[in-house]
This record gives C-alpha cells, sequence and structure tokens, in this order.
C-alpha cells in the first residue's frame, strides 16, 4: 500500500496582521511627524526670512548709492512713502577767469553766456578714459550753486542751463574742456566755482512705496524736473508691508540725514530695517 502524501502547511499573515501593521506605521509616522514638523518649519521660515533680509539690504544700499549723488539742496520727501532728488552724473569747476580778455572762456555771471570752460579734460580722468555716463554729452544739463530756494532752484530752472551742440570739445595745456549752454545768466557764482551735471535721461528720480500692492517703485522723469511722486516705473523690491522716508536737513546745512525705515513681510514672516544715509548740501 502506498502512503498518502501529507500537504505542506502554508504560512503568511492575516488580514489583520496586515491592519495592525497599518495602524502602529500610521501611530509612528504621526509621532515623528510631530517631531520634524518645528525643525522643518524652523528652516522654511528661516529661508524667507533670509531672502527678506536680502532684499531689504539690497533695496537701502541701492537707495543710498542713488540719493548720494543726489544734487546738493535737491533732496525732498513730498510724504513720508516717497523721497525724490536731482541725481548728477559727474561735476567739475567752471573758469572764473578768462585766458584772454574778451575770449568768452569764463562764465559770466553778469550777462547772458552761452559758452565757458571747464577745468580739466571731459574724456578722461588721471590718465584713464572716463565711462561714457560719466562725460558730459548734449542734453545734460549744469546746475551751479543751487541752494533749494527762491531763486537759486534747480526744480524752477533758476540755476539750471542745457548743454547744447556743439559737443563739449578739449584743447589746450592743461587740458580745458568748452562748453556750450543754452543762453542762460546764472543768479550765483559758486564759492568754489564748482558746477553740477544733471543726466539728460534723469532728471528727477523718486523712489515710492506702494503698500496697497506691497511694492518700491523707482521712477524717473526724464521730460522735466517736474514730479508727483508716481508709483510706475520698474519694481525695486516687493513684499513691502511698511516704509518711511524722514529727511532732516535745511537749505542751508552743510550736510542733512536720510532716514529710512523698511518693514517686509512674507507668509507671516516680516523683516524691519532701518539704514541711515549722510549727504553733502554743500552746492
Amino acid at each position: 500500500m502506498h502512503a498518502m502524501p501529507t500537504l505542506k502547511r502554508q504560512r503568511g499573515f492575516t488580514l489583520v496582521e496586515l491592519v495592525m501593521v497599518i495602524v502602529l506605521m500610521g501611530v509612528i509616522g504621526g509621532m515623528v511627524s510631530v517631531f520634524m514638523k518645528s525643525p522643518i518649519d524652523a528652516y522654511f521660515a528661516s529661508a524667507r526670512r533670509a531672502a527678506l533680509t536680502d532684499v531689504a539690504d539690497t533695496t537701502v544700499r541701492r537707495i543710498a548709492r542713488d540719493i548720494q549723488k543726489a544734487l546738493p539742496n535737491s533732496i525732498r520727501t513730498p510724504n513720508s512713502e516717497c523721497i525724490e532728488f536731482i541725481p548728477t552724473k559727474t561735476g567739475g569747476r567752471y573758469r572764473a577767469e578768462e585766458l584772454v580778455v574778451g575770449d568768452g572762456t569764463s562764465l559770466n555771471f553778469n550777462a547772458l553766456d552761452t559758452r565757458f570752460n571747464m577745468l580739466g579734460g571731459n574724456s578722461t580722468f588721471a590718465g584713464n578714459p572716463l565711462p561714457a555716463d560719466q562725460r558730459i554729452a548734449v542734453g545734460d544739463v549744469i546746475a551751479v550753486y543751487n541752494l533749494g530756494i527762491t531763486g537759486a532752484d534747480a526744480y524752477q530752472q533758476d540755476n539750471t542751463s542745457k548743454v547744447v551742440a556743439p559737443a563739449p570739445s578739449e584743447s589746450g595745456s592743461p587740458v580745458e574742456t568748452s562748453i556750450t549752454i543754452a543762453s542762460k545768466l546764472f543768479p550765483l557764482a559758486s564759492g568754489s566755482n564748482r558746477f553740477h551735471v544733471i543726466p539728460a535721461e534723469e532728471k528727477v528720480v523718486a523712489y515710492v512705496c506702494n503698500l496697497t500692492t506691497g511694492t518700491l517703485h523707482r521712477s524717473v522723469n526724464s521730460t522735466d524736473f517736474s514730479s508727483s511722486c508716481p508709483a510706475t516705473g520698474p519694481i525695486l523690491a516687493r513684499n513691502v508691508s511698511f516704509c518711511n522716508f524722514d529727511y532732516s536737513g535745511s537749505d542751508l546745512q552743510r550736510n542733512a540725514l536720510i532716514r529710512m525705515v523698511f518693514q517686509f513681510t512674507d507668509s507671516a514672516e516680516t523683516v524691519s530695517l532701518q539704514h541711515e544715509v549722510h549727504v553733502s548740501n554743500i552746492p
């Protein structure tokens, strides 16, 4: 007689065991997530704060760099969320006495004048070529002794004149630059014979906060010397939740102080930054 073959018993997990494993894994996962959530949230919060801090630092440095090139006594704050000024690209000293009597090389403050000499060259400085944006060109505006008061206010064009053709030219030894301007009688001479040059493409620059959209704009008026702090132009920064510009300085002070306060907010993370800029008001 042959023995009956024995059946091998199969082993495995029951449905109940699988459900229990899933439940236990869920509990363990929940516990782990509780401990991991705070470090992960802290990491992302730190990343947001770092990004906001970088934006804030870049913003105030850009504004400060612009302001330090402002025409003396041209900075003003129409409101706490706007600061505007007349920028300059370069400057120089005008000839106060003629090379030869009647040659028109000096800047005349007693009658209308259309030409004067700048001491030094327009294309080089200390033997090195000047960048194009630092050279006086046709269309630029000459300003002399701006005090920001009635009769000597560049915004009212009391003491400004446009550079006209022909383009400034160099001659002589030592080198001097002949500059032709629109006919002008400047009201006041500079005690140090200085003048400033306003770029043709940027007559008034304004930094304006728009808290409704949370943006900071750099607005430029290239047409004239008027400005109403329009929140237009390139956006310099976003996520702006607060800004304040405070200008401390009168027309006759040699130095002035600009205080800027910004707050940047993103996903409940807020970074505040205060920055002060010292500017010279010596015309």
